[in-house]
């Protein structure tokens, strides 16, 4: 168990804007920044990060956090596990007390994964430099395709040895357990129970995750047999997901997010020979189709793709039926394609590093148009096929997310296709129609209607509820009254957390806090919400003992559902535009500017709503009372409501109507 010093060392020293932002593309936006969200598909930007409370909160999907909470969810870290890694990140010696047996196995469960995978990486590298075998074919096998020796090192290949079991007998014999390497598919056990390794004889190329553990690796055969697959690929474990990963990632997400532009290349060494060019940006979907996970975690950097293909016309037009997803996710899409018989390797080792750049530069097209033009070469004059064609090109563009960028490429397509555009539009809105019509009849199957009873006259928005839900021998259901106390209970505690710990001089009181204040002030008060309970108790118990926490110490609370609300109230979506001032001379006046009054507002609207609450219940109560004389008694009790009520009403500006 990490201890309490070395936990708050890393939480002073982790910067939330460093940590979210070596995963999400962020970008300054008042005094937040923002960027797309990791944790759920979306095209416009609902994931804000505030550098000054280190926190991020999505509002798309309502998730939130700090520094370890996002490593948490991201990387679906236990707490220690996230604490090690940002330790990691910052350099922090982590000093740790002993952990129970089970608590132990079931924390490193997961992390032999990576450790075996490691030392994999590590004893094929090893190979590769150091034996003779792996010098002899290895290395050979990479300097004949021209590969320097510091691009190897970067990207830690290795060589596997062409032995049964030479990768798992050193493992073993180091002290790890043969079912994590069985768990990785680095070693395979047959029907009659012997071991061998999964990667023999092959030249190996390590698959790091998104912060740069292995996860897996993939392995060349060198030997030209027809029996044998070229290439072998890691399986599905717990740490590696392959339509969750893209080759080279953690080498090139720096590049992709300063360039705004990500190569999407097909092969291992695709990424290294355009490393080798000096160009950085540059991922590889590790030999599988592209899926939208892996579009999604390109999108997180750049909104720009350029997919380099290989100088093969059949493959070109089968990976082209493949792409319109790129589209579909709002993402930008180029295309570069090389001479026949080249991929970005050959090509590059062909021309040399410089005039692959500019090859790279000067050779970039539009996806719909590149597509439009390879389809209607291969449609030839026959007008059967280039009816095809066109109605191809069409559903390309339907899958646009962005109406201008849509109607750009019509435009473009009209005169490449030889038809005029109008035409083109009408078809573009009748796949529209069609994709919605589907979607809306897709929902109603999906989500049955919550209200069986239908209201056939008027807006929804103007009608009431039917006369058959009003009894009028009860009060409001309980319900109702959370709901109307909740935004007034959440204000008053966004407040307590905002500024509770702040000293301020009100009315000849020196050295007040707000906290005090605000608890004092809310001696008559019951929180319906039993989460606002929860949280003011546990303000009252820290007050009590002479410390008035703050916004972090609830961010950090072990109860997820006190952290999640705190991130809610401490965050929003909405700012105040700096052209208020700077452009428009509008000085408008920040909340913090009289504490005094917002404090005593957010109180008096509270109590407000309280009192609303008990007159209601008392005319409920003179209602059903028969007794003339309890009638007098509910009567008094009403009058003196409605004298606190004129009181607050006076303090707060408001008007009562009866």
């Amino acid at each position: 168990m990490i201890n309490r010093e070395t936990i708050d060392k890393i939480m002073d020293t982790a910067r939330i804007e460093e940590v979210v932002g070596d995963f999400v593309h962020l970008k300054k936006r008042g005094t937040s920044l923002i960027g797309n969200c990791p944790f759920h598909g979306e095209k416009t930007p609902s994931f804000h990060v505030s550098v000054t409370k280190g926190i991020y909160k999505c509002f798309g999907c309502g998730k939130g956090g700090d520094s370890v909470r996002f490593i948490m969810d991201h990387e679906k870290y236990s707490y220690p596990e996230a604490l090690k890694f940002l330790a990691n990140k910052y350099n922090i010696e982590v000093e740790e007390t002993e952990l129970s047996p089970e608590a132990a196995e079931a924390q490193s469960a997961k992390e032999s994964l990576y450790i075996v995978s490691q030392y994999a990486a590590t004893f094929f590298v090893k190979q590769l430099w150091e034996t003779d075998e792996g010098r002899g074919i290895g290395l050979s096998y990479f300097k004949e395709r021209g590969f320097r020796e510091d691009i190897l090192k970067k990207f830690e290949v290795g060589y596997s040895p062409d032995v049964w079991d030479a990768m798992t007998q050193s493992a073993t014999h180091a002290g790890h357990k043969l079912e994590f390497l069985e768990a990785t598919g680095l070693s395979i056990k047959n029907d009659n129970g012997k071991i061998y390794d999964r990667f023999r004889g092959r030249v190996m190329f390590p698959i790091h995750n998104f912060t740069g553990r292995i996860i897996g690796f993939g392995g060349r055969m060198l030997k030209t047999d027809k029996n044998v697959p070229k290439y072998v690929n890691s399986p599905e474990s717990e740490i590696y997901h392959k339509s969750n990963v893209l080759y080279g990632l953690f080498h090139a997400k720096k590049a992709i997010r300063d360039l705004d532009n990500c190569y999407l290349a097909e092969g291992y060494a695709d990424v290294l020979s355009v490393h080798q060019a000096g160009i950085e940006n540059v991922v590889a979907s590790s030999g599988t189709s592209l899926t939208v996970e892996q579009i999604k975690l390109i999108g997180r950097f750049t909104q720009n793709i350029t997919i380099l293909f290989d100088g093969d016309a059949a493959g070109i037009k089968a990976s082209l039926r493949g792409l319109d997803m790129i589209l579909e996710e709002g993402l930008n899409v180029k295309i570069v394609s090389f001479p026949d018989g080249h991929d970005p390797d050959s090509y590059m080792h062909h021309v040399g590093a410089g005039a692959f750049k500019t090859y790279l530069e000067q050779n970039r097209k539009d996806f719909i148009l590149y597509k439009a033009n390879v389809l209607l070469n291969d449609a030839g004059n026959d007008p059967i096929k280039r009816a095809g064609v066109i109605r191809d090109i069409v559903e390309s563009i339907a899958k646009i997310p962005d109406p201008i960028k849509a109607s750009v490429f019509i435009r473009e397509s009209s005169s490449l296709l030889e038809i005029e555009e109008h035409i083109l539009l009408s078809e573009l809105n009748k796949m529209r129609s069609a994709k919605l019509k589907k979607s809306f009849e897709g929902n109603q199957r999906a989500t049955p209607s919550a209200n069986p009873k239908s209201y056939t006259s008027g807006p929804p928005e103007l009608l009431g509820p039917p006369d058959d839900l009003w009894d009028d021998s009860v009060g409001p259901s309980e319900q109702t009254a959370v709901d109307e106390d909740e935004p007034q209970e959440q204000e008053i505690l966004r407040l307590l957390l905002a500024f509770g710990h702040l000293q301020v001089n009100w009315d000849q009181n020196e050295d007040l806090y707000i906290g005090s204040f605000i608890l004092q002030n809310l001696t008559d008060i019951v929180f319906k919400l039993s989460l606002h309970d929860k949280i003011i108790k546990h303000y009252w118990e820290k007050a009590e003992k002479g410390y008035l926490p703050t916004e972090r110490d609830f961010i950090q609370n072990s109860d997820r559902d006190i952290a999640d609300l705190t991130i809610t109230l401490s965050t929003s979506k909405y700012q105040l535009s700096e052209n208020w001032l700077n452009k428009h001379l509008i000085y408008v006046k920040d909340e913090t500017m009289d504490l005094k009054k917002t404090i005593l507002g957010g109180i008096y609207h509270l109590k407000r709503n309280k009192i609303q609450a008990i007159k209601k219940g008392i005319l409920l109560e003179l209602k059903v009372e028969k007794d003339v004389s309890n009638q007098e008694d509910i009567m008094v009790r009403y009058s003196n409501v409605k004298r606190v009520e004129k009181i607050i009403a006076d303090h707060i500006g408001a008007i009562i109507i009866e």
